[in-house]
């Protein structure tokens, strides 16, 4: 049997990241889903949005048919 999995190369938070320190946030996203570590890529808050800044992947976890990113913010494009 398979399992599903998802290729992003992007971050689309929703509005559902959480602070972990300055620059550091955590996002738990439904699903299984996989991000290039340590390649700046595009946050935007939805899909069809600009995009916010610029982050840095540093940890992807898998568990429960859930995955969670921890990303550095290296650019931010607006304070909104």
């Amino acid at each position: 049997m398979g399992m599903p999995l998802e290729l992003n190369t992007l971050i689309v938070t929703k509005g559902r990241e959480h602070r972990l320190e300055e620059n550091l946030f955590e996002l738990v996203k439904e699903g299984y889903r996989l991000y290039p570590i340590e390649i700046p890529i595009d946050v935007r808050k939805t899909l069809d949005s600009d995009s916010n800044g610029t982050a840095l992947i540093k940890k992807v976890e898998w568990q429960k048919n859930t995955t969670t990113i921890t990303y550095q913010l290296v650019s931010l494009n607006s304070t909104n």
